[in-house]
């Protein structure tokens, strides 16, 4: 059963931009932490970026530090994760989680809800 829903994915040029958005109908999740994770073919699911329930204790994989920003708005019971930059290396599926612990957790095993991923694809 899907818990979330990713949107915002799609084809870019390398050092472009996208947004990607994780709504939860249906459900609050705004007591959760989420986090933002990728896997691209042939290639282990790979965290990317979290953030705390209050949106005050993010984290971030090193090969995004400084090009990614994760947010949070509890009101739309929503996530973001801005990507700017982009390099045909980010080329992935890209997923967002929730899980009831934390702050946070770089592992994908310790969350408990998944959406259904959205493709961005990076072109060189």
């Amino acid at each position: 059963q899907v818990q979330l829903v990713e949107s915002g994915g799609g084809l870019v040029q390398a050092g472009g931009s996208l947004r990607l958005s994780c709504a939860a109908p249906g459900r609050t999740f705004s007591s959760y932490a989420k986090g933002w994770f990728r896997q691209a073919p042939g290639k282990e699911r790979e965290f990317v970026a979290a953030i705390h329930w209050s949106g005050d204790i993010l984290n971030y994989a090193d090969s995004v530090k400084g090009r990614f920003t994760i947010s949070r708005d509890n009101a739309k019971n929503t996530v973001y994760l801005q990507m700017n930059s982009l390099e045909p290396e980010d080329t992935a599926v890209y997923y967002c989680a929730a899980t009831t612990g934390g702050p946070f957790y770089r592992s994908w095993r310790m969350y408990d809800f998944w959406g259904q991923g959205t493709q961005v694809t990076v072109s060189s």
